[in-house]
Formats: C-alpha cells, sequence, structure tokens
C-alpha cells in the first residue's frame, strides 16, 4: 500500500510539473519606490489620464486584430469612434486591466504584453520625476539615469537600449500591412507616441512650474489637433524620440532609444496580426521571434550617430508630428476637445467631432455625472476600471 502510494504520488507531481511547464509563467514587476512617484497624475491629470485610455486602445487594437483575422475595420472603426469622442475626452480615474480587454492577446503573447507594460512603468515614472519640483535639475537627471537602470535590470522584460534598425520595422516581408489596411488607427496610434515622448520637451525647457504647465497643456492641445482631419492630421511616420523629444533625447539617450524600440515593436505586432501572410497558429511565435531580436543587443543594431540621424533621413519632425515644443503662439486651445457651437477665434484649434463634459469647459477635470454625447462603449469592449493607479506602490 506505502508503494503504491508513493507511486501516486510521483505519478501527480508528475502531472503537476508537466502542466507547469506548458503554461506561461505570469509575474508581475515592481515600480522603483520613491516620494517622486505619482507627481504627474497629481500635478498634471489632464495628460496624464489620457495614458490609461492609450492602454485601452493599444489592448482593444491587438485583441480585434488578433481575433477578427483580416475581418476587423468594422469594430475597429466603431472602437476608434469610441476613443477619440469618448475615451480619451474622459480619460479613466484608474490605470486599464489590459487582460481584461485584450484575454485572447494576452494568451497569445502574455510576454509582449509584459514588456511593454515594462516599459510603460518606466514611462511614468520618468513623467513623475519631472513632475516633482522639489527635485533639483541634478537630481532629476540623476534620478531618471537610475529609473533606467532599474528598468534595464530587468533583462526578462526590457528592451534594448542600443538603437534597432529601422529595417526591423519597415523591410520584413510583413511590414506595413497594418498601417496601410487601418491607416486611421495607425495614426491614432502614432499621435498617442508623439505625445507620449514630446511631453518631456516642456517640462526640460520650462524654467518656472507656470511654463511648464502651459508647455504641457500646449503639447497636450497638439495632439487634440491631429484629431481633426484623419488620417492627414496624424504623423506620417512612427515618431522618433530624437526628432520630438531632442533635449530629452540628448539629456538622456538610453531611455530615448528604449523608446523607439517600444514604439517600433508596437508597429510590428500590428503587422505581425494584420498580414495574412502569417498562419493565424503561428503569430505568436513569430512575435516572440521578434522580441528576442529586440532584446538582443547585438542584433540588428546601428550606432547612436546613426540613430541620431535617423529621424531626418525619414523625412524630419515635420512628418513623425512636429515639434512638441514652441506650440504656444501657435495653439491656442484647452488641453482637451471642445464642443461649443461656433466659429473658432483665429489661431484657435477647432474640435468640432469631439464631445466634453461641462466640467472640462469650466477648465476643471471630469467629474461622476458629467453628461457627454457620444456613442455608447461598443458592447464587446467594456472598459474596465477596477484596477486603481495606487497599485504602483505594490506591483503592477
Amino acid at each position: 500500500m506505502r508503494r503504491l502510494s508513493i507511486t501516486v504520488l510521483g505519478f501527480l507531481a508528475a502531472l503537476a510539473s508537466g502542466q507547469t511547464a506548458a503554461q506561461t509563467t505570469r509575474d508581475e514587476q515592481f515600480y522603483y519606490p520613491g516620494g517622486f512617484n505619482w507627481e504627474f497624475l497629481r500635478t498634471y491629470p489632464e495628460a496624464a489620464r489620457l495614458f490609461n485610455a492609450f492602454d485601452y486602445g493599444h489592448a482593444v487594437l491587438y485583441e480585434k486584430l488578433y481575433t477578427r483575422r483580416g475581418k476587423a475595420e468594422p469594430e475597429l472603426e466603431r472602437e476608434y469612434r469610441y476613443l477619440t469622442t469618448d475615451l480619451l475626452v474622459r480619460p479613466p480615474r484608474f490605470a486599464v486591466a489590459e487582460e481584461v480587454v485584450m484575454p485572447s492577446y494576452a494568451k497569445l503573447a502574455w510576454r509582449a504584453k509584459m514588456m511593454f507594460d515594462w516599459a510603460h512603468v518606466l514611462h511614468r515614472q520618468i513623467y513623475d520625476a519631472y513632475a516633482d519640483d522639489r527635485l533639483t535639475s541634478a537630481r532629476r537627471d540623476a534620478l531618471i539615469e537610475k529609473l533606467t537602470d532599474y528598468y534595464l535590470s530587468n533583462r526578462k522584460y526590457a528592451f534594448s537600449d542600443r538603437p534597432k534598425s529601422m529595417a526591423l520595422m519597415d523591410e520584413q516581408y510583413f511590414s506595413q500591412t497594418f498601417r496601410k489596411t487601418y491607416p486611421k488607427f495607425n495614426g491614432l496610434i502614432w499621435a498617442y507616441h508623439w505625445l507620449q515622448v514630446g511631453l518631456y520637451e516642456p517640462f526640460i525647457e520650462g524654467s518656472t512650474n507656470a511654463d511648464r504647465k502651459a508647455g504641457v497643456q500646449a503639447t497636450v492641445a497638439r495632439f487634440w489637433s491631429m484629431l481633426e482631419d484623419p488620417p492627414a492630421g496624424f504623423p506620417q511616420y512612427m515618431p522618433m524620440t530624437s526628432a520630438i523629444a531632442p533635449r530629452f533625447s540628448a539629456a538622456h539617450p538610453r531611455a530615448a532609444v528604449i523608446f523607439d524600440n517600444l514604439h517600433m515593436m508596437h508597429d510590428i505586432i500590428s503587422d505581425i496580426l494584420t498580414a495574412d501572410t502569417i498562419p493565424h497558429n503561428q503569430k505568436g511565435k513569430m512575435i516572440n521571434q521578434q522580441l528576442d531580436g529586440l532584446q538582443d543587443p547585438s542584433r540588428d543594431v546601428m550606432s547612436m550617430n546613426e540613430w541620431r540621424m535617423m529621424a531626418e533621413h525619414m523625412g524630419g519632425v515635420d512628418v513623425m508630428g512636429g515639434p512638441a515644443t514652441g506650440l504656444l503662439p501657435a495653439v491656442r486651445a484647452p488641453s482637451s476637445p471642445d464642443r461649443r457651437a461656433g466659429a473658432r477665434k483665429p489661431g484657435e484649434v477647432q474640435h468640432r467631432e469631439m464631445a466634453t463634459p461641462d466640467s472640462l469647459r469650466a477648465g476643471g477635470q471630469p467629474q461622476h455625472g458629467d453628461k457627454i454625447q457620444a456613442p455608447p462603449t461598443p458592447a464587446d469592449s467594456v472598459l474596465p476600471r477596477q484596477k486603481p493607479d495606487s497599485t504602483r506602490d505594490h506591483h503592477h
């Protein structure tokens, strides 16, 4: 009997071990601790909360591309309208649990999802460092370098800080499929990425808190102006950090390169999921192969000088959405769209198709109970808002 029990226990242990090995490990990552955390959300909520909406936009895009198998256009059009007339206007107060929005894609590409999350943590913590006015410039720069070191220490999920060849995004057999098939949604993603890197510049350029606040508002207003005439108003090429955020790139080149590699991978995955030249059952494998390349510091790399010149070679800042600062004389617009009827004043940016809560028109933040004229959320795209941003104090 004892021998039988041992045999049964051994069999169950082997079975459990086999099941565990067959499953993808789903681990989490800790934020770098510090008193600077949450300063960006506290001081610049009109900008910070947009990134919660961006997370939803990326997640729902990948889910639709993967599950609709080449027939995503009607649903992506509905999602585009929802994003641009509702969710971006009233961005979530809390971080989006993306795996709830993209359950099928998360099962397919959990590693990609975690790598994107980890890079977005670096994005947000650098915003926090810039928003903390208790830090001197020297301490802030040192903190950003420390945050970059901390990011790179997670070798499992960190993108390389070596600049990668643009051929990975533009010259593979499946490349550019997404932007050609869905130019409007592609332009929206590029506008997201423009704002993500462009927001660093007004913090560096502004000499006072008032200057920085005005600069951030102008940069956000420039983002909104891109949405007026899609896809013509969107960046025509993937915004490169060296072009959109030259001061930031000069001060923190490793972080700038990481963000370019991240945004390049966003494009690559969209192409993989769209391309009918990649069998549906091979898409996960292809995504992992591409992630291997983006993490390998020895493959498909260019020099830092080549990286700095690449933006100009691709057409310059103008085709990537334009500069992120120097906008105040030209862009006199609210930091979110206004749907009031009537003609605009000279120099104002007009947002005819955007809906705005009353509290935003009064210069505040969206409040519970605000009424907004916008299409309802698509039935199969219910937005989860249960994951609070405060999870940064523990893990992400």
